[in-house]
C-alpha cells in the first residue's frame, strides 16, 4: 500500500505550495476534491480543465514533476435529492468522472446521495428506523419512501455507472457515510442489486471512521466487503466515553463543539491504538487490496499540523507496505 493525503486540509494556499507540503511530509499520493461538498481548493473548476488542454497539461505536469501520484478524484454529494443542490451534484460527478478520463485517473471517491422520502419533497430523509412502524390505516410511509428512494437510487446510478465506464474510470469508490442511502456493507450491496450488471464498475472506500460512529467493527466490514474494497481513507474517530454511555451515538451537535458531543472525528491513532490499525490493514491487504491509503484529517481537538503529523506518523507505523 501506499500513502497519500486528501488535499482539502491545506486549505486555500496556492496549489504548488501544497504540492510542496505533500512531497515534504513524504507521501506518495493527492487526492483532489473536484465537486460536491469538497472544498475544490485546488481543482476551483473540473470543466474548465476539462475544456483546456493546455492548462490541464500544465496542472498534471506539476505533480508529475513532484513525483506524485493522483490517488483518486473526489466529488462527494448527493446527486439524487430533488433541490438544487442535487442537480448540481450531479453535473459535477460526470464532470469529475469526465476530467478523471482525461487526467488518466481511474479511481473517483464519492457518495451514494440520499433521495427525498417521496415525490415532491426537497429534504433527502435518511431513514434510521425500523420501516414496520408506524402504519396508519393500511398505509405505512416508511415502506414506501424506502421503495421510492432505491428506485431513484437504481435511475440515477445505472447511467451514471455507464458513463463511468464510457469515461475510463474503472472504480466507483462509494464512502459509506451516516445520512447517505449507502452508509454500510448491507446498504453498498443493495445499491449493487438495484443497479445490475454494470454494478462492477462500483466499490466502497473503506473509511474506517464512519463504521466506528455508528457502532460497525471496520475489521469485520473489510472482511465482508473483500474485493470490493476500491479505496481506504485512513481516518480515525473516538467514542467519547463518559458522554456517550449517556447518551447514545447518534450526534446533531456540530463538529466545532467537540468537548460536548458523543463521538469525534480524531487523528489516527488517538481513537483506535496502533495495534488496531496494524490488524485492520492487515485484513484489507489479506483482502486483496493493495491500493493507496489516503490520509482524511478532520480533527478539530487539536492544531491542523499537529494533526497531520500525529496522523501521517501512525499510518507510516501500520500500514501493510
Amino acid at each position: 500500500m501506499k500513502l497519500g493525503i486528501c488535499t482539502d486540509v491545506f486549505g486555500r494556499i496556492p496549489f504548488t505550495e501544497m504540492l510542496d507540503r505533500v512531497v515534504s511530509y513524504g507521501l506518495d499520493a493527492i487526492e483532489l476534491t473536484a465537486g460536491g461538498w469538497g472544498g475544490c481548493f485546488f481543482i476551483p473548476s473540473a470543466e474548465e480543465l476539462i475544456r483546456d488542454e493546455t492548462k490541464r497539461n500544465a496542472f498534471k505536469a506539476e505533480i508529475d514533476k513532484r513525483g506524485l501520484a493522483i490517488s483518486a478524484l473526489n466529488c462527494s454529494g448527493n446527486p439524487l435529492v430533488n433541490a438544487p443542490m442535487g442537480r448540481a451534484h450531479s453535473k459535477t460527478m460526470h464532470d469529475t468522472v469526465e476530467l478523471a478520463g482525461l487526467l488518466g485517473v481511474d479511481t473517483i471517491v464519492c457518495m451514494s446521495g440520499l433521495p427525498e422520502g417521496a415525490p415532491g419533497d426537497t429534504t433527502p430523509n435518511w431513514l434510521t428506523s425500523t420501516v414496520s412502524w408506524p402504519e396508519y390505516d393500511g398505509f405505512n410511509y416508511m415502506v414506501e419512501a424506502e421503495k421510492y428512494q432505491w428506485k431513484k437510487a437504481a435511475q440515477w446510478w445505472t447511467e451514471f455507472c455507464r458513463f463511468a465506464k464510457k469515461n475510463g474510470v474503472k472504480k466507483i469508490a462509494i464512502e459509506e457515510f451516516p445520512g447517505a442511502l449507502v452508509y454500510n456493507v448491507r446498504t453498498f450491496r443493495k445499491l449493487c442489486e438495484v443497479v445490475g450488471p454494470d454494478s462492477d464498475v462500483l466499490g466502497l472506500n473503506l473509511d474506517p471512521s464512519h463504521m466506528m460512529v455508528m457502532g460497525a467493527d471496520p475489521i469485520a466490514a473489510a472482511r465482508a466487503l473483500g474485493d470490493k474494497i476500491f479505496y481506504v481513507h485512513g481516518k480515525d474517530a473516538r467514542i467519547e466515553r463518559g458522554i456517550a454511555d449517556v447518551d447514545g451515538l447518534p450526534e446533531t451537535l456540530p463538529v466545532t463543539e467537540s468537548a460536548k458531543r458523543t463521538w469525534n472525528y480524531v487523528a489516527v491513532g488517538c481513537g483506535k491504538d496502533l495495534k488496531w490499525w496494524k490488524e485492520f490493514f492487515s485484513v484489507v491487504h489479506m483482502m486483496g487490496y493493495d491500493g493507496y491509503v489516503s490520509l482524511e484529517m478532520e480533527d478539530l481537538t487539536m492544531s491542523v499540523e499537529a494533526g497531520l503529523q500525529t496522523s501521517i506518523d501512525s499510518l507510516k507505523m501500520t500500514i501493510s507496505r
